[in-house]
């Protein structure tokens, strides 16, 4: 019985610390709102906070690995509220979170997102951070930018710009879609 018990162990939800080498960590990729939310306290915002927090919960335990680019860094400075800005920022080194640098691929794959119209020009972050996740070949991006990232229309033509440019398909999800 005891033995039957120790065999069916890995079924759980618990991992054994010996099994944690076996576990698939899946590399994201941040987007602003993410770091927004995760200090945001509008309470008609609440939902989104708890879901952010509770994402950068199943980081500490080691269920996924981090990265942002240097866009979405840049962006962050932007950030009025000095405390706020501060905050956000100190996400990065608190899960540390990779931040990587821009490129030429990056930027003229971005290029090609806005070169097909659904992603205004005016946005073109919002490009310049699908593809960075794209080109640096994360698992996902999270975010809660439902107005150009994640949205049905988006996950399609990139999936075939990219696709068309000798990348594969990036999955975008908010977190919801990933608890």
């Amino acid at each position: 019985m005891k033995e039957a018990q120790e065999n069916k162990s890995h079924l759980t939800k618990n991992v054994p610390c010996s099994n944690i080498k076996n576990m698939i960590i899946e590399k994201v990729f941040l987007e602003t709102s993410i770091f927004n939310f995760y200090f945001d306290l509008n309470e008609v915002n609440a939902e989104k906070r708890e879901a952010v927090q509770k994402f950068f919960a199943e980081v500490e335990a080691g269920k996924f690995s981090l990265s942002t680019s240097e866009d979405v860094v840049r962006e962050l400075l932007r950030t009025k509220k000095e405390e706020k800005r501060n905050n956000m920022l100190g996400l990065i080194d608190r899960y540390k979170i990779d931040v990587l640098p821009s490129d030429d691929k990056i930027k003229h794959l971005a290029n090609l997102y806005i070169a097909e119209g659904f992603i205004p020009e005016s946005f073109s972050d919002d490009a310049l951070h699908i593809a960075a996740a794209t080109v640096l070949d994360v698992d996902f991006i999270l975010s809660f930018n439902f107005r150009h990232i994640v949205k049905r229309r988006t996950r399609e033509m990139t999936a075939q710009i990219n696709t068309r440019a000798g990348y594969k398909p990036i999955q975008i999800y908010s977190p919801m879609e990933v608890l």
